[in-house]
C-alpha cells in the first residue's frame, strides 16, 4: 500500500472548487461524464461510469472533503481527504490518497494529475 500527497494550484475560489467537485451538475461539466455525488455524509458516489466509487465521509462547505474509495479485494480503508486554501492564484487544493494498492498507484496518480486535476484546472483556465 502507499500513500499520495500532492498540491495543485486551481484559478478559482474555494467554494467554486467544492461546488465542482460535490455537485453532480458541475461535475459533469468537467468530466464530461455522468456522476453520482452528495454531501451527505455516508452516502456513495460513483464518477466516470463506476471507474471510481465510494463513499462521502466528512464535507466543510469550500474547504474540505473527505472520502472512502473502493478497491477490489482490499480490506484496507483507502482515505482522499481534499482541503482547499485560498491563495493568490484562485486555490490551493491539497489531496492526501492513503492506502492506494501498490498495482494501482501509477495509473490512480496519473488519473489524479491528468482526468481529475488537470480537467478540472482546465475547465476554470477556460472560463
Amino acid at each position: 500500500m502507499k500513500d499520495y500527497k500532492k498540491y495543485y494550484s486551481i484559478p478559482a475560489t474555494p467554494d467554486e472548487i467544492y461546488m465542482a467537485l460535490t455537485n453532480p451538475i458541475t461535475i459533469e461539466l468537467w468530466t464530461g461524464e455522468v456522476a453520482e455525488m452528495s454531501t451527505e455524509p455516508g452516502s456513495e458516489f460513483s464518477m466516470w461510469e463506476g471507474s471510481i466509487t465510494g463513499k462521502n465521509l466528512e464535507f466543510e462547505p469550500g474547504k474540505k472533503i473527505v472520502q472512502q474509495w473502493y478497491f477490489d479485494g482490499q480490506s484496507d480503508n483507502s482515505i482522499v481527504t481534499i482541503k482547499l486554501h485560498a491563495d493568490k492564484q484562485g486555490t490551493s487544493a491539497e489531496l492526501r490518497h492513503t492506502n492506494i494498492p501498490d498495482d494501482d498507484f501509477d495509473d490512480l496518480v496519473d488519473g489524479w494529475n491528468n482526468s481529475y486535476f488537470g480537467a478540472l484546472t482546465e475547465f476554470f483556465e477556460g472560463e
